[in-house]
């Protein structure tokens, strides 16, 4: 009997995983999450090769300290952000609404980075960490609320299931970005003269690509809110 009933609740969980995947809701809210980690690893790749990148080449002529203060500005930010504007953020605008709005306000900020070549010393530096700032918050509150649709999208007793699928197909997609934008890096430097999208105007055109699709997919037909509670 005992040995009946294991068998039984292993039917019900296997049933329960494998309904995971015809969950619309979950389904399109990971295909956000998986974009919008592919579109984070390759900046977070991308911007170290092109700060410490010499300016013939489009980039900053940045040491690694210059880079480190950046990123490590850009986190105290990142902490402050979270604790004090993100749950007021959060409470005033929609979830999707909120995603949509800041992969909209990443498009410009992104196609900013190659001009940031025409400044320097203290200039330079205050703009590079106030983009670096916003870029990171903005990729917080996607992820932060991707997570929040993925777990609305299912029931309580699927959230570790639907949690452990959706770090799955993620990590397999910043598995791929490295190397996606180590490619179009040295392919971007291969272009400094090129008529159209020369240099590193073509590596963050294709990060602005990345969240274009990205931002697409948060509409429907593909997207669709879950409204499970439990």
């Amino acid at each position: 009997m005992e040995e009946s009933l294991s068998d039984s609740n292993a039917e019900e969980s296997s049933g329960g995983y494998w309904s995971l995947f015809t969950n619309w809701p979950l389904m399109s809210a990971i295909t956000v999450y998986c974009l919008f980690s592919l579109q984070d690893v390759a900046y977070a790749e991308v911007f170290s090769l092109w700060a410490v990148s010499d300016r013939k080449y489009g980039g900053l002529s940045f040491t690694s300290t210059d880079v480190g203060s950046v990123l490590a500005l850009s986190g105290l930010f990142l902490l402050i952000y979270q604790i004090l504007i993100y749950p007021s953020v959060a409470k005033a605008i929609e979830p999707i609404t909120l995603v949509r709005a800041t992969a909209i306000l990443t498009l410009p900020l992104l196609a900013s980075y190659p001009f940031m070549t025409t400044l320097s010393g203290f200039n330079l530096q205050l703009v590079v960490n106030c983009a670096s700032s916003l870029k990171n918050s903005f990729q917080v509150t996607t992820i932060t609320v991707c997570n929040i649709l993925m777990n609305d999208a299912v029931s309580q007793d699927l959230r570790a299931s639907a949690n452990g699928l959706s770090v799955t197909l993620m990590s397999i997609f910043k598995a791929v970005a490295p190397a996606v934008a180590g490619v179009i890096f040295s392919w971007a430097q291969r272009r400094q003269t090129a008529s159209f999208l020369p240099g590193d105007h073509l590596v963050f055109f294709m990060l602005n690509a990345a969240t274009v699709v990205g931002l697409m997919c948060t509409f429907g037909p593909h997207f669709a809110r879950g409204s499970t509670k439990h």
